[in-house]
């Protein structure tokens, strides 16, 4: 009998568990699922960090490096839907059982060419940062400076992607923990250099944003050499020779990872692009709505790292199953995950809408008095950032599980839709037509939120079967 739990390896005898079939999937779905949201947060936090950093520095170098840090990260989440690929990948590989070890490999080298061919263009068009700011209309000196910190921070993002596909095949096997270590230990490192690096002092290199940028590109050079390491040298992972003729790539492998692996890099850009046009669409509106959406999406980030997890796990759940050829394992692993998702959402749309305040006192002063005009339109955002996040977590979590059975291509499609068909345009009529204002963009956010997650979960419920024929 073959139990696809969290600790069990692939084709497994264990004993039966005296645990019903959904219990032990919930259990199994969570074990998975809390390191992935750790590192999803422990993530986050060297994003926060450097824009504290930055901060520290002065209200320049914060323009500056937010300039940088808007390109780099659009075209980073590009990456790592790419980078992402080889968690179904895997999962699949070791629910059919037939030569895993084999597949393992060839679908790890796979993923880390796949990144690397893929990051070649564009570390050659951010390299050229400082002009295309240019282009669009930027002032001459934050240009120049953004351009600076660039040449600085592009470096990380091959180390970072080929940590991300690495990451992503030790959760296909079911071993998350060693990415999540790491990750934590990252953050103080790159706070630590950035501090020597950045800063002027006794001791202190006193580089500037520059500084920030490259103590980002060495904690990211090192912890891909943390991972390297633990996966040739780990017991249970040393056995696997998991970079076995890495060297040597295999074309079908590469081709396979490059067809389920660019629709779901078009999906994060999506998505991505989004929200960049709605910063810039908020800034239209001035300073203090401006300020008010950098706040409700910060809330609305750390939220999201939950179910972004869940959708993680639920990749890997579904994945096994769909290797194995098992559809009501299959549908009970996607069903659970989504209600995980939109239960935990609900939750912190809850919170947000009886303690808006608290939560934004969390990143401004409330009784500042230049954070008065502020706080209003915060509060405002909030309540629909509450709809927003429902939207978002069920959205992610059925992406996730559609993913697991390597269906990437119209959930790609879904996303264009419901972003750029449905999300902008409403935004833009809302909050210029009607004259809802920074409002009006909110809801924007949630049209386009609401149709892809319905529009998601319809798709998952046609190809694995409606929840009420899984046993």
């Amino acid at each position: 009998m073959i139990v696809l739990d969290a600790t069990a390896g692939p084709r497994e005898t264990r004993r039966p568990s005296s645990r019903g079939p959904w219990t032990t999937e919930l259990r199994a779905t969570l074990v998975l699922a809390a390191p992935l949201i750790v590192t999803n947060l422990a993530q986050h936090g060297l994003v926060t960090a450097d824009v504290v950093l930055l901060g520290r520095l002065g209200a320049e170098p914060l323009a500056a490096g937010a300039l940088a840090t808007s390109l780099y990260f659009i075209l980073f989440i590009c990456g790592i839907g790419l980078a992402s690929v080889v968690s179904p990948l895997i999962a699949g590989a070791v629910g059919r059982g037939d030569s895993a070890d084999h597949d393992v490999r060839r679908i790890v080298g796979a993923g880390l060419w796949a990144v690397t061919i893929a990051i070649v263009p564009v570390m050659l068009a951010l390299w050229h940062t400082e002009h295309m700011l240019l282009a669009m209309g930027q002032q001459p000196k934050l240009a120049e400076d953004a351009g600076l910190y660039m040449r600085a921070l592009q470096w990380s993002m091959w180390p970072a992607l080929a940590f991300m596909a690495l990451r992503a095949s030790l959760s296909a096997l079911e071993r998350p923990g060693w990415p999540l270590a790491i990750s934590l230990a990252a953050l103080p490192v790159n706070v630590g250099l950035a501090i020597w690096l950045a800063f002027e002092g006794p001791g202190l290199l006193g580089l500037g944003l520059v500084g920030v940028g490259l103590a980002t590109t060495f904690a990211a050079f090192l912890s891909l050499a943390a991972l390297v390491g633990v996966m040739m040298m780990a017991p249970g992972l040393r056995q696997r020779r998991l970079f076995l003729g890495v060297w040597r790539p295999n074309a079908g492998r590469l081709a396979t990872t490059f067809r389920l692996g660019l629709p779901m890099a078009a999906t994060g850009l999506a998505e991505a692009s989004l929200f960049e046009a709605a910063v810039l669409g908020m800034g239209l509106f001035g300073t203090a709505p401006l300020a008010a959406h950098a706040v409700t999406i910060q809330i609305a980030a750390i939220c999201f790292m939950v179910p972004n997890g869940i959708g993680q796990a639920a990749t890997v759940r579904v994945g096994r199953a769909f290797g194995a050829e098992d559809r009501i394992s299959m549908c009970r692993a996607g069903a659970i995950a989504i209600l995980l998702g939109f239960g935990f959402m609900s939750a912190c749309a809850l919170v947000q809408v009886t303690l808006p305040r608290p939560l934004i006192g969390l990143f401004l002063d409330l009784d500042a008095p230049g954070n008065a005009a502020v706080i209003p339109y915060a509060i405002s955002f909030i309540g629909f950032a509450a709809l927003f996040a429902m939207a978002d977590g069920v959205q992610s979590v059925a992406l996730g599980a559609l993913r697991g059975m390597q269906d990437t291509r119209v959930p790609m499609g879904i996303a264009l839709f419901g972003y750029w068909v449905i999300g902008i345009p409403a935004g833009i009529l809302a909050a210029w037509g009607l004259g809802f204002g920074g409002v009006g963009i909110w809801m924007g956010f949630c049209a386009g939120l609401a149709v892809v997650a319905i529009l998601l979960v319809r798709r998952w419920l046609s190809l694995s079967g409606r929840v009420a024929l899984c046993p």
